[in-house]
């Protein structure tokens, strides 16, 4: 298929050159911005992807002069560039354009030294009065931050130039408290100003999806209730808090994870064929997929979605915390580190087939994965006494491997060589580095260049982020007002026994990755 052939191909979407701009970076002294966003723009500077007189303004409330930030900023970049090499003259070349203005984002005059900080930035490296603000700070901040840049007069721009604002998640801390975000960001920037960044959504493979099932005419024809049974969706992590049990004590899995993240990979493995693949038309389709999730009542809630918390457990020699035994955790903690949820969907194309999503910490194993079970053959004549009948019970698979390693792999059944017709599942196995013998880039360097040059596609859009808390709104309020046994599972295992109950009813089970 040629590009110009296939309407989900922008020829020029990947090859689309930045105009000069700024970035400024609020809370740029924390992780987000010493891990992923910094080394980011350096594997973009790298491969000569950021245009000349590209600038960066950090700010935070910690005191640093532009010196000391990018002294800091080389450290990180050095420390979590990966795959690709560091050389002097590009850093140089980058960190040129690092400026650093502490200030404390309540008060007017930070958004006043900004302004005048962009303003002789404008002037001495040409970036044309274009824009982008990133809110890299905690949530609690991000109301305060769009108000100084309205009452700066910084949001609105003039001369053609464009301002627009990257939006970190969490998009609030339930439905009530998104749709107040959401109520606040309209009165100083445009929804199409506005990027609520979703990082799944840079991923590769999430991104292939949408390739694999509109570009290929062998797997759209098959991607229905008729053919499909059930689709499993995993985010296991092997490790734990890592010292964040106190923010992650009043967040939990349900809402770091499946709120957010694994709707979203939901929303794009079901969503109906948009009719291009540009920001609208493929964000109208994921929201009626998301719009399309049937809401729980609270008896069903018991019955379809199962919360849990990891105990101590010794693996391998090693001793590891409970959730509870975790620094800054209450002893009693209610907190869900563990979230298994069946969806079902109302649609012509999905009725009847289950969506099971499970997020959890301290698990078996760190991966990502989407995993498609067809339904078994009608009838088939080798069910003779020479098969194997623990092969035979593996229906066809298909496994979008999302991490560590980015893939796709098939399973089917075929014969063994010999006598006799003994059936047994065989693999083919496609991965991303193999394949094509380059990087992947990193997911913050392709939504980077989106938000910089204006693709809100792998985006999420406000009614997305509404219709995705009023999917788990239900989970909240039951497990909020129920005392939980916890804690459920050990560490290092897969999790409560209650989850393989909720499948087991379907007559279903957990795949092991």
């Amino acid at each position: 298929m040629t590009p110009s052939s296939n309407p989900f191909r922008d020829a020029t979407r990947f090859e689309r050159r930045v105009r000069p701009c700024a970035l400024v970076i609020f809370g740029a002294n924390g992780d987000l911005t010493k891990r992923k966003l910094i080394p980011a723009l350096y594997r973009l500077a790298y491969e000569h992807r950021l245009p000349p007189g590209f600038a960066v303004v950090g700010n935070s409330r910690t005191e640093m002069t532009h010196e000391q930030f990018r002294d800091k900023m080389r450290e990180a970049v050095l420390e979590f560039t990966e795959e690709t090499p560091f050389e002097e003259k590009i850093w140089n070349d980058l960190a040129t354009g690092l400026y650093y203005d502490s200030g404390d984002l309540k008060d007017a005059g930070c958004y006043t030294r900004i302004k005048a900080r962009l303003q002789e930035i404008e002037h001495s490296r040409q970036t044309g009065g274009n824009i982008l603000f990133y809110l890299s700070t905690q949530p609690s901040h991000y109301r305060a931050v769009i108000h100084g840049l309205g009452v700066a007069n910084l949001a609105k721009p003039g001369n053609g130039a464009w301002r627009r604002i990257v939006v970190e998640k969490p998009f609030g801390h339930d439905l009530a408290s998104a749709r107040e975000l959401d109520d606040a960001i309209p009165r100083v920037f445009n929804e199409e100003q506005v990027y609520r960044i979703d990082h799944y959504l840079g991923k590769e493979t999430v991104q292939n999806i949408l390739a694999f099932r509109f570009g290929n005419s062998i797997f759209e024809p098959l991607w229905n209730r008729n053919y499909i049974s059930s689709v499993q969706i995993t985010a296991a992590e092997s490790i734990g808090v890592e010292g964040r049990g106190a923010y992650y004590q009043e967040a939990g899995a349900l809402r770091d994870m499946i709120q957010n993240h694994l709707l979203q990979i939901m929303a794009t493995v079901a969503m109906e064929p948009p009719a291009a693949f540009e920001a609208q038309t493929v964000r109208d389709e994921r929201a009626k997929l998301l719009r399309s999730i049937r809401p729980f009542t609270h008896d069903e809630v018991r019955l379809n979605a199962v919360a849990g918390q990891y105990g101590p457990c010794r693996v391998g020699g090693q001793a590891l915390a409970g959730f509870r035994e975790e620094s800054g955790v209450n002893p009693e903690a209610q907190t869900d580190t563990y979230a298994a949820v069946t969806f079902t969907v109302d649609n012509w194309r999905w009725a009847g087939v289950p969506f099971y999503i499970r997020s959890g910490k301290r698990m078996t194993k760190r991966v990502t994965d989407i995993a498609i079970r067809f339904h078994s053959a009608p009838h088939s004549p080798f069910q003779t006494g020479n098969h194997d009948s623990a092969s035979w019970a593996g229906p066809n698979l298909l496994v979008l491997r999302v991490q560590p390693e980015e893939g796709i792999t098939l399973r089917f059944l075929s014969k063994l060589p010999g006598s006799g017709m003994k059936l047994r599942p065989v693999e083919m196995d496609f991965k991303y580095g193999s394949s094509f013998g380059m990087r992947s880039p990193a997911a913050y360097e392709t939504l980077l260049v989106d938000a910089l040059t204006g693709d809100a596609t792998l985006y999420t859009r406000r009614d997305m982020v509404e219709a995705s808390w009023e999917a788990v709104h239900p989970i909240m309020e039951v497990w909020q007002n129920t005392k939980k046994e916890f804690p459920n599972y050990e560490a290092g295992s897969w999790g409560p026994k209650a989850s393989d109950e909720m499948l087991g009813r379907r007559g279903h089970s957990w795949r092991v990755p």
